[in-house]
Order: C-alpha cells, then sequence, then structure tokens
C-alpha cells in the first residue's frame, strides 16, 4: 500500500498537468473500484477548474470550482498516469487505452491524467467542499508529521502510559497520519527502539519526530519506493527502496558500523516488522 511519501510523491507529480487547469472531459469507464463512483461522476467533473491539489494522509485532494472536492486513493496498485505535457525534461505522449484505464481526466493544454488500477483496491469520491472534513474517511484522521501540529510535545503525551507496541502505535492513523510499515521501520531502526518496545516506556518519546521526518523527506526526495506496482505520474520507480537499512533486508548483515547482527523479521497485527535486535532495544 502507498504510504505519505509515494502519494505526496504522485501529487507532486500531478501539479503541473492538474493544479489551475479545467476538466475539458472526464471519462468514467466503469461504475465502481473499491467502492461505487459517484452517481453522474464524469458530468461532474466536466468543467470544473481544479483550484489546488493537496494531500491528506494516503489521500489526494483535488478542490474543484464546482464547490466539491475530488478525493483519490490509490489503494494497491492504483496509478495516476500524466501525458501530453512535459514532466522534468521530458514529453510523454498519450499512451494507447489499456484495459484498467477507470477514469481519465482531459485537462486544458493537452495534458491527461489516467487513473489505472487492475486490482481495483484504489478509490475516488467527489465530496462538498463545506464538509469534507467530516467525510469517514477523513474525520478521526491524525496531524500530519510534516507538518507544526506534530511536535514532541504531542507524541510524548500521546504515547505516555500506552501499552500497545511502539510500532502498533505509530501506525494508528488517529495518532499521526499517513505513517505505514516501511518507514515506521527505518524510523524505528534509526531511533534505535525495538518494534516490540511498549510506547508508554520509550523516555523521551518525543525524539521520535525529527526522526520521522528525516525518514519521509528522504523518501520523498526519492521518490518514494517501488515494492511491487507503485509508480509515479512519469510511469518510473521510486528510489527509496535502495536505502533501507532494515525493511525487507532479514538475514542480511546490519548497516550500523560495527555491529556484527543480521536483521530479523517479527510479525505483529499480522505485519512483518524488521529491525536489528543488537542495535534496536
Amino acid at each position: 500500500m502507498p504510504e505519505l511519501p509515494e502519494v505526496e510523491t504522485v501529487r507532486r507529480g500531478l501539479l503541473p498537468a492538474m493544479e489551475g487547469r479545467l476538466i475539458e472531459r472526464a471519462e468514467v469507464n466503469r461504475p465502481d473500484l473499491r467502492w461505487p463512483l459517484p452517481e453522474n461522476m464524469a458530468k461532474r467533473l466536466t468543467g470544473t477548474r481544479v483550484l489546488a491539489l493537496r494531500r491528506r494522509s494516503k489521500y489526494i485532494l483535488a478542490d474543484l470550482s464546482s464547490g466539491e472536492i475530488l478525493l483519490i486513493h490509490l489503494g494497491m496498485s492504483g496509478r495516476m498516469l500524466v501525458s501530453g505535457i512535459t514532466l522534468g525534461d521530458f514529453f510523454h505522449d498519450h499512451a494507447a487505452p489499456e484495459k484498467h484505464d477507470h477514469v481519465v481526466l482531459h485537462l486544458e493544454g493537452g495534458a491527461r491524467v489516467t487513473f489505472n488500477d487492475a486490482r481495483r483496491f484504489g478509490a475516488m469520491d467527489l465530496l462538498p467542499t463545506a464538509t469534507a472534513e467530516q467525510h469517514p474517511l477523513l474525520a478521526e484522521i491524525g496531524p500530519e508529521p510534516l507538518g507544526n501540529a506534530f511536535n514532541e510535545a504531542y507524541l510524548a503525551a500521546k504515547l505516555q502510559n500506552r501499552n500497545t507496541p511502539i510500532k502498533s502505535a505509530l501506525l494508528d492513523q488517529h495518532l499521526v497520519a499517513g505513517l505505514g510499515n516501511i518507514y515506521v521501520c527505518e524510523t524505528l531502526y534509526r531511533a534505535r527502539i525495538a518494534p516490540d518496545t511498549r510506547a508508554g516506556a520509550i523516555p523521551d518519546a518525543g525524539r521520535l519526530v525529527p526522526i520521522i521526518r528525516e525518514v519521509l523527506a528522504e523518501a520523498i526526495e526519492a521518490g518514494g519506493s517501488s515494492l511491487k506496482d507503485y509508480r509515479r505520474t512519469d510511469g518510473e520507480l521510486g528510489y527509496f527502496q535502495k536505502a533501507f537499512a532494515v525493511y525487507g533486508r532479514e538475514g542480511q548483515p546490519c548497516q550500523t558500523p560495527g555491529c556484527t547482527s543480521t536483521i530479523a523479521r517479527m510479525v505483529q497485527s499480522g505485519r512483518s516488522s524488521f529491525y536489528c535486535p543488537t542495535c534496536q532495544r
């Protein structure tokens, strides 16, 4: 599942194609993805202008001139592909339509944005702008880890007396938005904290905040991590997986200078946690 860095990378890739542009025509090629698509979606999108393109947790939000917000969730295999516009140093021609091109936005200036999702675990919805924050998918999400509301005092207070493992606590979207398995594993390695440590037992837990931000910033700079289906808007891979210290490295040597241990794996709530049993206590 794409995490915050992957979604943020996609949002940034969509900016030159979508923000400020008119949706001249929208194609909706099936009635549903993970859930049913909004009624009359193509008609409601056609003729609206994208005023801003934002991210909230793992969702992309397009503010429309119609007074609605287009919510996009990539799911397991969803891709937002941009063509007909120069991205960086390259111009990408429109590709021939593919079987899993479920929603296609034709924007002024010749740009095209295609939502392709082979497994249909992604989602799209149209929300009234005035009440969007009350939508069930958005209402209970915690602060953004790169925002001012997520700070040392906040995290320390939230983790105080909490009996759940620190790995599970940081994956809780009510506590902090957008963190997933990969980046929590990498954060805990840098913090030298074992993933099964009781959250409330960590002294100075607020020190995790700058480490989380550091890991996320590096991942965004690398375009995210491509493990299976994730691609950027130009179809290219992200590269942060080349910098993994622990994630997916079970049995490989720890990268800490002087450490002779190998990376181990444990299963927590059905998810693999990778860690160094010597460096992380």
